[in-house]
Parts: structure tokens; C-alpha cells; sequence
């Protein structure tokens, strides 16, 4: 056991000293109250990696958010999707902070953005700032907390950028504090046969492992018969303190007979990078089970750069008549481990599960352009829009189309183009190009509508057709009634839904001066708040517009009394 706890404190001591040094001490917190975490950075997400570190607030939205050091605002976003209200913050020392999800910004900031948003007229604004225009002081509070953008429940977003690479780093590089003393969990562990004839445990496809766990607190796997070229796969998370969340693992480390094999960590990544997570896990497992199994080996087409040492890619060649011993080492930032070894024997058997054959009519090759006519539309897929190679199944109908399924992941938009001429041209101008879910429900993809084609660019698989939407929005009064006196209300809201292809803009107006209104997309709802003051009159007229995606347009109008 005494051997066992060296071994894991030499292997953490090891792996930090071999990060690049970070300033400790000198942020601050960007909450003044204790940070517990709903996120971690590198965590594993749709399509990218983590950038940062969610902070819960409590449940709660409008918590003070504060500078983390002296600097200036570089960048401001407001977006009803993604980060929803973001600030970022470059500071002397090389260093930018990054603040998502905000509700509003600090009162300077704030009067700074909406003097923008009503020169433009727009909610959803971008600004860059000269530098030193919006200087910010060590513990400034910069903002509010809030639950804007793509936003799951209240939180802040925060991260630490390099201001000359633009890479974000792990917050918790920096010396910040957050409880957590619990060793990550590990959930399954998979065998990858990877080259041609290779088996595990008499199969030709995955298969999942069983392991125990030991009197020391690690685990051991089953005997594991294999021969030829292999690899292994975990599905793993970390929990820290004070949080029930399933947070992402820091560190993952092979060794095959005391050599290392795989090293990745979370230290860092580019964002340019990010959707390569999707060669990192098994694409086809999360979506068949919706469980992220990380690869212990390197793809041929994995340009991840979180790898610190690589063997062989990974992958273990195994001979018969040879044992291996193969050990996993899974750690969080804290230093807990948890540790798996697999034993395995070098032994040719017979097949008893073989490799699923998904031959289709149609042969994909990733390195070149592939067009594709369905008859309904046809579907042009750039070079590397995918991966690697491999069989497409393609699908004709009379008005829809099917690309294979979302088990293979895109990593570039491919192009889908339909035909409408059959269709009136009345009915063409509510058309759009739909993806339909298992349910057959359609969700509305940017149609593009152009030399006698609607066109679409996306990187979901799936089912498409054209839908006509024929219904205008709806826009209804929230939280006030026709001729109601409204004196002592702050804001003023009206909920805004489309049916089908959803909402494209809006916009208001009081006695005919354009407002600011934000929506949010969550709740259906665009807000005004009446400090903006843009009317002295007692009588107000309000006036809204909503149109959807194909054109629809409601207008609402409305009477309020207000001293």
C-alpha cells in the first residue's frame, strides 16, 4: 500500500512539475463567494472541449462579478446564444479573463454598450474597445451574474486566456481554491480491436471489460486474451466537493509493461482544435448511449495537442505467448488517482464475435470532394469533411433525403441543395429545407434561396425535406394589460413564439423611438426596462414586430400609462 501511494504521489509530483509555471496569487476570485464548481475545464461537450470553469452562483442570478486583477476591456459580446453577455478583460501581465453568461454589466460598461446598441439598433452587438477606453481595477465589480446565451441554469463562466495565442488555460492552474478530495470514478472500461484479424476476448468488435476493485482502492480488470493490434477506451468523470455534477477528469496515463504509451492532460488547448474532441471519444458509443468513452490511443486523424507523450499512438501489439500488464492512471487537478490495470495474454483464439459489416452502395473518401445526387436534392461534402473513410449510407425519397445518421461525426459544413420547382412560387417564399428528428419533427436549417435552389450548410447527418410555414409568430402581452398604468413597474415583457421555422428578429418601438428589448430565447421572452428612458410621455404606444425564419411577420400594438 506504502509503495502504491509513493508511486501515485511521485507520478502527480511529476506531472505538475512538468506543466509550464502559472502566476499563483495574483488573480482574485471573480465571486466573493466560495467557488464550487458545475464545470471544470477540458470537460468533455458536444462537439468542443470545455474552455473553463463554471462557477455555480447559488442558484441565484445578479452576484457581483469582479475584475480578477487590474486591465482593460478588449472585447464585449451580447448574443442571445453561446456566451450570452460575455466581457474580456486583457491584463499587463500577458493574461485575459474571460466573464460568461452575465446578466448585466457594471454600470460604466453598461452605459457603453447600450449607447452602441441604440446607435445600431440592435440587441446582439460586438465591440472592441480601444485599449485603456474601459480600464477595469483589482476587484471592480465588471458585472453581474447571470443565465444568458446557451446557458443551462445560473452560473459564470470564467476563463484565463494567453492575450497573445488566444488559448484558454485551466483556471485552477492559477491558485484557485476549490475543495475536492475525491478520486475520479470510472464507469466502463472497452477493448478496441484495431487492426485487421485482431481480437479481444474472441471479438472482432468492441466489447466492454470487467474489472473489481482492490483492498487498495484500485481496480483490476479481468484476464484479457488478445492478439494483434489493440486499444483501450474509459468512460470516467471527476466530482469534487461540495457539488454532485460529473465533472471532466484532468489526466489520463498508459503504461504497457512500465512504459508509457498515452499521456493527455487538460492543461490547454487551441480553440481551433476543440471539435477534434470527436476523435478522442468514441462518436458512435455516445450516440448510441449517450456516454463519452475516452480513447486511451491516438486516431490517424486526431490532431489534438493535449497529448504530453505518445508510444506507438497508443495502441498495444500484441503477440502470442506474451503477457502485458497495462495500466491506467486517471487523476484530477488535485492530485487524487484512480488506478486500472489490465492484464493481458498474448493468445490467438477463434472468432466468436465478428465485425459488424455496414457496406453500403456509396463509398466515402475523406481526402477528396464527394458529390452525391439524391434525386430530391443533391449533397456536396468537401474534402475532410469527415474523418476517414468509410461506407455512406444515402437514402432517395419522393421529397426527402436521409444522409446516413449521426453516428459518424462531421467535422466541416457540407452543402445540401433541393430542387422547389415543383412547388408554387407563393408556397416557395414560406419554404425552408428542415432536419427532421426520430420523431419526424422538423427543426429549421438556414436556407439559403438562390438561382432557382435552396441551399443548406450544416455538419448534422440525418433526414432533410422542405416544410412550408404558413403561421405568423405570436406576440402577447407578459406582464401588463392594454391601457394598464404602469408607474411603478421596471420593465415591461412580452412573450414572442413561432411554431415552426422559429424566430428570426424583432424589433420595438415607444411612441416611435426604437427600444432596446431583450429576448430570451429560454423563456420566449423580450424585456425592455424603463431606466433606458426613452419616452417622457405619459401615454405610451408600444409597438412589436416579430417575423420567423421564412418571412411571417406579426406586429403587435399596444397602449400603457406611465408617470
Amino acid at each position: 500500500m506504502r509503495l502504491y501511494l509513493f508511486f501515485i504521489t511521485f507520478f502527480i509530483a511529476l506531472h505538475l512539475s512538468a506543466q509550464k509555471e502559472y502566476p499563483q496569487d495574483v488573480f482574485g476570485s471573480p465571486l466573493d463567494i466560495p467557488l464550487v464548481l458545475a464545470g471544470t475545464f477540458g470537460e468533455l461537450r458536444s462537439n468542443h472541449f470545455h474552455s473553463g470553469m463554471d462557477i455555480k452562483t447559488q442558484q441565484r442570478e445578479g452576484l457581483p462579478v469582479y475584475a480578477i486583477a487590474d486591465g482593460t476591456v478588449t472585447r464585449i459580446v451580447v448574443s442571445h446564444w453561446g456566451y450570452g453577455k460575455a466581457l474580456y478583460v486583457a491584463h499587463p501581465n500577458g493574461y485575459t479573463s474571460v466573464y460568461a453568461h452575465l446578466k448585466k454589466f457594471g454600470p460604466e460598461i453598461e452605459e457603453y454598450v447600450k449607447k452602441v446598441q441604440y446607435e445600431k439598433q440592435s440587441y446582439e452587438v460586438e465591440m472592441f474597445p480601444d485599449y485603456g477606453e474601459l480600464k477595469v481595477t483589482n476587484g471592480s465589480i465588471i458585472a453581474y451574474s447571470g443565465n444568458t446565451g446557451g446557458s443551462a441554469g445560473p452560473h459564470l463562466h470564467f476563463e484565463i486566456r494567453s492575450s497573445v495565442s488566444g488559448k484558454p488555460t485551466n483556471p485552477l492552474l492559477y491558485g484557485y481554491e476549490v475543495r475536492d478530495a475525491t478520486d475520479p470514478t470510472l464507469l466502463g472500461l472497452y477493448g478496441y480491436p484495431i487492426s485487421d484479424g485482431a481480437l479481444i476476448n474472441k471479438s472482432a468488435e468492441k466489447i466492454q471489460l470487467n474489472y473489481t476493485r482492490q483492498s487498495d482502492g484500485s481496480f483490476l480488470a479481468d484476464k484479457v486474451t488478445a492478439s494483434g493490434t489493440i486499444g483501450f477506451g474509459i468512460n470516467t468523470f471527476d466530482r469534487l466537493d461540495m457539488a454532485a455534477n460529473q465533472n471532466g477528469v484532468y489526466a489520463v496515463k498508459q503504461t504497457v509493461n512500465g512504459r508509457v504509451y498515452s499521456e493527455f492532460d487538460f492543461e490547454t488547448f487551441s480553440f481551433a482544435e476543440t471539435r477534434y474532441i470527436n476523435t478522442l471519444v468514441d462518436y458512435a458509443h455516445y450516440y448510441d448511449h449517450r456516454q463519452r468513452i475516452q480513447k486511451c490511443f491516438k486516431e490517424p486523424y486526431n490532431h489534438l495537442s493535449i497529448y504530453k507523450s505518445l508510444y506507438n499512438d497508443g495502441k498495444i501489439n500484441v503477440e502470442e505467448g506474451m503477457s502485458y500488464n497495462v495500466e491506467l492512471l486517471i487523476s484530477d487537478l488535485a492530485g487524487n488517482t484512480t488506478k486500472l490495470v489490465i492484464p493481458i495474454e498474448g493468445k490467438k483464439e477463434e472468432e466468436k464475435i465478428t465485425k459488424e459489416d455496414k457496406t453500403t452502395e456509396n463509398y466515402l473518401i475523406a481526402e477528396k470532394p464527394n458529390n452525391f445526387d439524391l434525386g430530391a436534392a443533391k449533397v456536396y461534402f468537401p474534402a475532410s469533411t469527415f474523418y476517414e473513410d468509410f461506407f455512406i449510407n444515402l437514402e432517395k425519397g419522393n421529397d426527402t433525403i436521409t444522409i446516413h445518421d449521426n453516428s459518424v461525426a462531421a467535422h466541416r459544413n457540407f452543402t445540401i441543395s433541393f430542387d422547389p420547382s415543383k412547388y408554387a412560387m407563393e408556397d416557395r417564399n414560406q419554404m425552408f429545407i428542415a432536419h427532421l428528428d426520430s420523431r419526424l419533427r422538423p427543426s429549421y436549417s438556414k436556407t439559403y434561396k438562390r438561382d432557382g435552389a435552396f441551399t443548406t450548410r450544416t455538419r448534422t447527418l440525418g433526414t432533410y425535406t422542405l416544410v412550408r410555414d404558413s403561421v405568423a409568430p405570436q406576440v402577447r402581452p407578459k406582464n401588463f394589460k392594454e391601457k394598464q398604468w404602469l408607474s411603478n413597474y421596471n420593465y415591461l415583457s412580452l412573450t414572442i413564439t413561432d411554431d415552426l421555422s422559429g424566430i428570426d428578429s424583432y424589433s420595438a418601438t415607444l411612441n416611435g423611438k426604437w427600444i432596446l428589448m431583450e429576448y430570451e430565447p429560454k423563456t420566449n421572452t423580450i424585456t425592455y426596462n424603463f431606466d433606458d428612458k426613452i419616452v417622457n410621455e405619459t401615454e405610451c404606444e408600444l409597438k412589436v414586430t416579430v417575423t420567423d425564419n421564412v418571412g411571417n411577420s406579426t406586429t403587435y400594438t399596444g397602449t400603457f400609462f406611465r408617470k
